[in-house]
């Protein structure tokens, strides 16, 4: 199982690029995907192909009329586990005895 942590962005496209990250998470929305929207990017949690699959299709869609985009990725590789996204999180607030978000 892999977690995906991505932001996907235009250069040269103004100050704000909320209209093309809103076309890239229509894609991640309408996946099979398990996802969580953070404020800098987007986790995915699923297999390998699917969730690259996804990345490449957010990449295309935004090639369409895009002469240029920037790719962030780190992915978390672990044979077998399934919801990290939440177990993850989850250990460390057992450790710590407490919610760690605000």
């Amino acid at each position: 199982m892999v977690l995906l942590e991505f932001s996907m962005s235009p250069t040269g496209k103004g100050e704000s690029l909320s209209p093309y990250v809103s076309r890239i998470l229509k894609i991640i929305d309408d996946s099979v995907i398990s996802y969580r929207l953070t404020p800098m990017g987007t986790i995915l949690e699923g297999e390998w192909d699917e969730v690259m699959k996804v990345v490449r299709d957010c990449f295309y869609e935004l090639k369409r009329d895009c002469p240029r985009i920037g790719v962030h990725l780190k992915i978390d590789y672990r044979e077998g586990s399934e919801k990290r996204m939440d177990s993850k999180i989850e250990s460390l607030e057992k450790m710590i005895g407490k919610k760690l978000e605000k």
